[in-house]
């Protein structure tokens, strides 16, 4: 949901900050890899239970990820591979978070409730996978109410207090599972939809004098035999 509503406008206001980064020598690959060394420090002081603290670098592990795009765009090195490098590394960021929060609720719970946010990250990832997947076979499966912008804000609103992070974690589960039922409708819909037929394709007028359709061939033949007999 925010990254179809104000995705573009933050992008374009991250430009001159990008711009200023890539004069630094800092590239995208440099800013993601951050991203992902902040997310470790992130896990690790939730799981020991400094959930304030794991806010702080949760937030501070979205702007390196913020910034990659606007480095890559400015330096003019945006490529695949960088795509693939950060949509990688969001995917170990998301696991790394949900794996601290599942220690910490193992220490101050125990019992299945750790099992939760391993459903969560199941969830996740299943979202995430629809995308990849429809944007391979030409579709666009983006949207829903909580998609991975939704899920570090809720996630960090969660940590912040204690009391309500367990009932967040069921919110954000069933939100998950379903903005992955919103994209599987609406990736069935697009491949639902019937493809119209090619234009035809026109025949060069010497290839169908070298190719006559059978009754033109049929004709001709007629005519030739007329002239003979005569």
């Amino acid at each position: 949901m925010l990254d179809g509503r104000w995705k573009s406008d933050i992008e374009r206001r991250l430009q001159p900050v990008g711009t200023d980064l890539s004069r630094t020598g800092l590239t995208a690959d440099h800013l993601t890899l951050l991203g992902v060394l902040m997310a470790v420090a992130a896990s690790v002081a939730i799981a020991a239970g400094a959930l304030r603290v794991g806010v702080l670098l949760l937030a501070a592990s979205t702007l390196p990820d913020a910034l990659d795009g606007a480095v890559a765009k400015a330096s003019g090195t945006a490529s695949p591979r960088g795509a693939f490098f950060d949509s990688v590394a969001d995917r170990c960021t998301d696991a790394l978070l949900l794996g601290g929060v599942a220690w910490y609720l193992s220490s101050t719970h125990g019992g299945r409730i750790v099992l939760l946010p391993f459903a969560l990250l199941a969830a996740s990832t299943l979202v995430s996978y629809q995308r990849a997947r429809a944007e391979s076979l030409g579709f666009d499966a983006r949207g829903g109410l909580m998609e991975r912008a939704e899920r570090i804000v809720v996630l960090g609103l969660g940590l912040l207090f204690e009391w309500a992070l367990i009932p967040v974690l069921w919110v954000m589960l069933v939100l998950t599972a379903f903005t992955a039922g919103q994209r599987f409708v609406k990736v069935w819909r697009q491949a639902s939809a019937p493809v119209p037929p090619p234009p035809a394709t026109p025949v060069p007028r010497a290839w169908r004098r070298r190719h006559p359709r059978p009754r033109a061939r049929a004709w001709r033949q007629r005519a030739r035999s007329h002239r003979r007999s005569r």
